[in-house]
């Protein structure tokens, strides 16, 4: 009999048919789920399978432990914030990630917001389609000083894009001693205190955890200097969204850029929906060709894998 591999990660696929073929030369039965989600739905649909490729809806610890099937969960990017992961260990699953192979796509998006913020493009835009023909003033970003919290894959793709514009670079990552040799000359590697109070851009890059939740808080803004940009395509509830609409309506901050929110998709009660010096886009960082391309092989790679009982690439559980 064959095992079933359930897909519900809207992108996989996208690009070309590799992944689909790979899936299939190596004996599953694909189904897919990415319409619009229903929790009832889905736990249907995945109790009944083996392997399941996921985006990035939510995987209750509750569903999880009715799926006595399950053998594989394979993430469809890079976050696993959104699986349990301890549960899936207990209950003996594997899990996989494709950390890394997005880090282009996201670090030019990254790029493409400080500067859209920095010189209020997006703003500009929105005026003169209102019928208003005036001068709109921003920022340069060549020379000015960019903070990054955290170091890992996408935070050095953004270092390496910002050095082009000659940008001062500190860095914070708790987990990281020293500079790949790489980096040595061009980006300071520091303490959180230093990067929010000298950081002209703060972006954030970092995973979404216990520690991380709302790092970047009403006290962390309170020390940033004024009219300083945050920059977050990393994970919503990284910042305090709260604080930051208070922050910006303070004119203490002088605009923000979220790829992501701390509920998706954006509420139209949420603080920051109705300014003006907010960038807000709906969580597209790891989506170009390129990347959706790699990362849905790698995927399939792992399925094709683990059903010869080899290796799995990026495997965490």
């Amino acid at each position: 009999m064959k095992k079933k591999l359930l897909i519900t990660s809207r992108s996989f696929g996208q690009v070309s048919e590799e992944p689909l073929q790979i899936l299939k030369k190596s004996g599953y039965e694909v189904n897919f789920y990415n319409q619009n989600f229903c929790l009832q739905e889905f736990k249907n649909r995945v109790c009944d399978c083996q392997v399941l490729v996921i985006g990035g809806h939510d995987f209750p610890a509750s569903v999880l432990n009715m799926c006595t099937n399950l053998e594989l969960i394979l993430k469809h990017g890079t976050g696993l914030d959104n699986i349990p992961i301890e549960d899936a260990k207990a209950a003996g699953i594997k899990v996989c990630n494709v950390p890394g192979t997005n880090a282009d796509a996201v670090a030019d998006l990254t790029m493409g917001l400080i500067l859209d913020l920095s010189r209020k493009i997006s703003y500009a835009d929105r005026m003169v389609r209102r019928g208003a023909w005036k001068t709109v003033t921003g920022c340069d970003v060549f020379s000015k000083t960019l903070g990054l919290l955290g170091f890992g894959a996408i935070a050095r793709k953004v270092a390496d894009r910002a050095r082009g514009f000659s940008m001062k670079i500190l860095a914070y990552d708790p987990y990281l001693e020293q500079l790949p040799d790489k980096y040595n000359g061009f980006v300071t590697l520091t303490d959180r205190e230093q990067v929010l109070t000298e950081s002209q851009i703060l972006s954030a890059h970092l995973p979404l955890t216990k520690e991380t939740y709302h790092l970047l808080s009403a006290e962390a803004m309170g020390k940033m200097q004024k009219g300083a940009f945050i920059i977050n395509t990393s994970r919503g509830g990284i910042v305090d969204e709260q604080a930051l609409a208070a922050a910006l309506s303070t004119k203490k901050l002088a605009g923000a850029a979220l790829d992501v929110l701390e509920e998706e998709p954006l509420r139209t009660d949420n603080p920051l929906a109705g300014l003006d010096h907010v960038l807000i886009t709906p969580h597209i960082g790891m989506y170009s060709q390129e990347a959706i391309g790699a990362v849905s092989v790698i995927c399939a790679q792992n399925a094709a894998a683990h059903i010869k009982g080899e290796p799995l690439q990026f495997r965490v559980v």
